[in-house]
């Protein structure tokens, strides 16, 4: 599960984490982490005061690992990404860049002693990377800690990774200034429901408190009953005093839509209701621009044609609605209904990057 940025688009805001379990790290975690006995020996002492820049460092570095290490420091830093590589501690910041610049200006690294040539690289920084990369800490009580907090990033409030495993079915919420709209999913990636209303056109001239109530209960009336409802956090900046009117708008909605849907807070103490970083789907759908999203049209559009020609789709459509779905979405396609299409990328990206992702 990542930031915010914004683009106002027909009333609605554009605006995540790379998810952990990355194809790189799941190749470490199953075949490169060795066993102790073969791990690499601390730095000694006759190695350790070398100059960083001759070529004994060098000659030292090939040392102190296998040729199998070798091959599998090797194999992480020539193709993983900036944030891949930035998951690992020691390479965040300036030095997972100054890779990815070297990789492209010079092409592969064919030797751990190339990497002496890096800026920002020294022959003990070398070693802890090598080391870090070798056994990730993917594993244990440091793993949970990374996944929770990459969780505390995606979602608010902070929720249980077990209640987020055993979710049987979401209702995914977008606000917009003139619509509001949902997908009820299931973990299948079935798509149970689907639709939008447009009666919560709130920012027109003033009303009292119980306007809200009634229009927002009104359209919750329709919504189906879910284990979780998911509401759209925008990366909207308070600093911004022109943009107070919308702030406020949307903090009412969504003040509301937590204490009309959290059913049985008062009870058991926990949410139903739960926030997710818009920017955060974006990245993990690529529509993102720099810090702006782009329009999901085109992604859905693609989705609702792969579940009709696809044995496997990424997201089901029932067959008794997908014409349904289909017409709607085709009555819509001239206008921009980006709430429609961002509360059903919301529902796959809840699913992928936060209940599958966190399955062991």
């Amino acid at each position: 599960m990542s930031v915010p940025g914004l683009l106002v688009k027909g009333g609605r805001w554009r605006s995540v984490p790379v998810p952990l379990r990355s194809l790189v790290f799941r190749i470490l975690h199953n075949s490169c982490c060795l066993e102790e006995s073969t791990a690499p020996k601390k730095i000694i002492s006759n190695v350790a005061f070398c100059d960083e820049n001759t070529k004994e460092c060098g000659n030292a570095l090939v040392k102190l690992f296998s040729p199998e290490q070798q091959a599998s420091i090797l194999h992480v830093l020539n193709t993983a990404s900036d944030k891949e590589l930035e998951a690992f501690k020691l390479l965040r910041g300036k030095k997972s860049v100054n890779i990815i610049e070297h990789r492209e200006k010079f092409g592969p690294f064919q030797n751990l002693e190339s990497l002496m040539n890096v800026p920002l690289f020294r022959y003990k920084t070398i070693i802890q990377v090598c080391n870090s990369i070798l056994c990730p800490a993917t594993g244990g009580k440091k793993r949970k800690s990374q996944e929770n907090w990459l969780l505390g990033k995606l979602l608010k409030p902070n929720t249980g990774r077990e209640r987020l495993k055993a979710v049987s079915s979401i209702v995914s919420i977008v606000l917009g200034t003139r619509r509001i709209a949902w997908a009820h999913l299931d973990r299948n990636l079935m798509v149970l429901d689907w639709q939008q209303d447009e009666r919560c056109r709130l920012m027109k001239g003033t009303y009292q408190s119980s306007a809200y109530l009634e229009e927002i209960s009104s359209v919750i009336s329709k919504m189906p009953k879910a284990d979780f409802y998911i509401l759209e956090k925008t990366g909207l900046s308070p600093q911004n005093s022109t943009l107070f009117p919308i702030l406020l708008h949307f903090h009412i909605m969504e003040a509301m839509l937590y204490a009309l849907l959290n059913k049985t807070f008062d009870q058991d103490g926990q949410h139903q209701v739960l926030s997710m970083n818009r920017n955060a789907v974006g990245k993990h759908f690529e529509l993102m621009i720099g810090d702006s999203r782009t329009s999901g049209k085109e992604l859905v559009k693609q989705f609702l044609s792969e579940s009709v020609l696809k044995a496997k789709p990424r997201v089901f459509f029932p067959s008794d609605k997908i014409v349904r779905y289909r017409q709607m979405f085709s009555s819509t396609e001239q206008n921009r209904v980006e709430e429609l299409y961002d509360s059903l990328l919301q529902a796959i990206a809840f699913y992928e990057l936060a209940v599958f992702d966190t399955e062991s």
